[in-house]
């Protein structure tokens, strides 16, 4: 029987996944560089596949070019890269369908979980700036559970359904990266992948349903798959 939600947050409740993805293309393009999309996914959703860092890369892409005045700063690239992005996040709103499905999911007496690779003074500031801090019993992020324990390792999930109170058979996992999909899984949790834009071009395997949108999502249906 089906008894609680866990959400991600970055890229399923909001999406600061596209606005990174896109600023950091278009930092590239000024510099006449392409920026590896199959490297920069993995690293969405938690940061145990890859140590890839967009701006030590474009650095040194144009370190080996000829064009190249000396080693460009990475500094100055992530700090315009931050402004830029965080400009576009803060103006953005919950993802379609999401607040259906909290405001459903609550009248169905089901317990609300978010679990996030971020930092809490990430998380928490758009939650509650978006206004659903308050509707979730629990919110776990990567200050819970300790460096390098992020997705696509299981402990922000275990932990979840611990505060929860509820056995892994009794909860299902709303996803959108394969770091996440692969937490979920070896936490042995249903997990129903939601890709956005910039994740729907990943290879997400091992979900258990994988659907274009939240409002594509029937509870009713998942109530009947989980039992």
């Amino acid at each position: 029987m089906l008894k609680a939600i866990i959400f991600d947050f970055d890229g399923l409740i909001l999406d600061t996944e596209t606005p990174e993805y896109l600023v950091w293309q278009q930092i590239y393009r000024e510099h006449g560089q392409k920026l590896p999309h199959e490297e920069w996914g993995r690293i969405i959703g938690g940061y145990g596949l890859s140590d890839f860092d967009a701006a030590e890369h474009l650095s040194d892409l144009l370190s080996s070019s000829q064009r190249a005045q000396g080693r460009l700063d990475p500094g100055p690239l992530r700090a315009r890269h931050r402004l830029e992005s965080d400009a576009q996040i803060d103006a953005s709103g919950v993802m379609p369908g999401v607040m259906e499905l909290i405001h459903e999911a609550k009248q169905r007496g089901l317990k609300l979980a978010i679990a996030s690779s971020s930092p809490h003074s990430w998380v928490d500031r758009h939650a509650k700036r978006l206004g659903i801090f308050d509707h979730f019993d629990c919110v776990i992020c990567a200050d819970d559970v300790g460096v390098g324990r992020t997705k696509p390792n299981p402990d922000l999930f275990l932990l979840a359904l611990s505060q929860l109170r509820v056995e892994k058979e009794a909860a299902i996992v709303l996803e959108d990266s394969p770091n996440g999909v692969t937490a979920a899984n070896r936490a042995g949790i249903f997990v129903v992948a939601v890709p956005n834009p910039v994740t729907s071009l990943l290879a997400i395997e091992g979900a258990d349903l994988i659907l274009k949108s939240v409002t594509d999502l029937s509870l009713r249906d998942l109530i009947a798959r989980v039992k």
